[in-house]
């Protein structure tokens, strides 16, 4: 039943990169199911689009239960990674972009770094290994 809860909780972000990852088929990328999960990699929208996100660019990112990566190895590296973003997402929901930005924030009034002291990605790196 609590998984069942988490995928409706995450489902609104899940059907966004569910839409994504059609785009990322239609322009050569690859798609399939892995563990109830949708993964996406590569095809021309993800590699335009990728370095252009954040200051260095990012190579993957979740959304719900759906995984978008600018290749299909960097899928297989962050994997473990992203899985972790699930989690949250079936915690937080609607609410986990939100949460997540002002986590952002908060690392960087902190003195820290946006993304490597942001609560969401210390937790992602500890549990992925």
């Amino acid at each position: 039943m609590r998984k069942a809860i988490g995928y409706l909780w995450a489902a609104p972000w899940t059907l966004a990169g569910a839409g994504l990852a059609g785009l990322v088929w239609m322009t050569g990328g690859q798609v399939g199911f892995r563990n109830g999960l949708i993964e996406a990699a590569g095809g021309a929208l993800l590699r335009r689009l990728f370095p252009h996100l954040g200051p260095g660019g990012i190579v993957a990112i979740t959304m719900g239960h759906s995984v978008l990566a600018v290749d299909a190895g960097a899928l297989a590296t962050t994997r473990n990674h992203e899985r972790v973003h699930v989690g949250q997402f079936e915690r937080w929901g609607l609410l986990f972009p939100v949460a997540y930005c002002l986590a952002s924030l908060a690392a960087a009034a902190g003195g820290g770094h946006y993304y490597r002291d942001n609560r969401f990605e210390r937790e992602a790196r500890a549990r992925a290994g």
